[in-house]
């Protein structure tokens, strides 16, 4: 079931607390044979963020979305009011940056632009990071658009960003996140 939240942000009508430490990786392997392809699933998300590569990494609330040459600094929204939030109330969303919004299960998706002033892309992305579709959206827009699959990620960019960088759908991006990240 989908709802919408107190911001008219599209969800799913449950949410499960997922703290990112070591035990993420014991997650994952629990839940990686499950062959499911069903809406409710886990998505790993812990396993992803645990698992990150020694070496630099963005500051904590903040994650790189790596597209071979292109860089994307995005906030990372993985708290109900931090997605339910979104790009809200924000005058520019300057090339380079953008939101990744990190969902605790993988099923479909719902956005609209209620109160967001900045016409916007949207990628949707699978839990392998693999882009599923990349819809744009119109400033203040309130249409509800779907990402049409099960989703684990959705990047939000300046509108025409991903078309300028040659970016489409099943492509597939790089995450690292910055520490301390945590999905419910």
């Amino acid at each position: 079931m989908r709802m919408a939240d107190a911001f008219g942000r599209w969800s799913a009508g449950c949410g499960v607390g997922v703290v990112v430490l070591a035990v993420a990786v014991m997650v994952a392997a629990c839940a990686g044979g499950n062959g499911g392809g069903g809406a409710g699933r886990t998505a790993g998300l812990e396993a992803a963020a645990a698992a990150q590569e020694p070496g630099p990494r963005p500051a904590p609330g903040k994650a790189w979305v790596i597209f071979g040459a292109d860089t994307v600094l995005a906030e990372v929204a993985s708290l109900p009011d931090q997605r339910a939030r979104g790009l809200m109330n924000r005058d520019a969303v300057p090339d380079g940056t953008g939101m990744l919004f990190v969902f605790p299960t993988i099923e479909e998706r719902s956005f609209w632009m209620k109160d967001t002033r900045v016409s916007l892309d949207v990628a949707f992305f699978d839990e392998a990071y693999q882009i599923i579709a990349i819809k744009q959206l119109e400033a203040l827009d309130e249409t509800i658009v779907d990402s049409g699959a099960p989703t684990a990620f959705a990047l939000e960019v300046r509108k025409g960003w991903f078309g300028e960088q040659g970016i489409e759908a099943g492509g597939i991006a790089k995450v690292v996140f910055g520490p301390g990240m945590t999905v419910r």
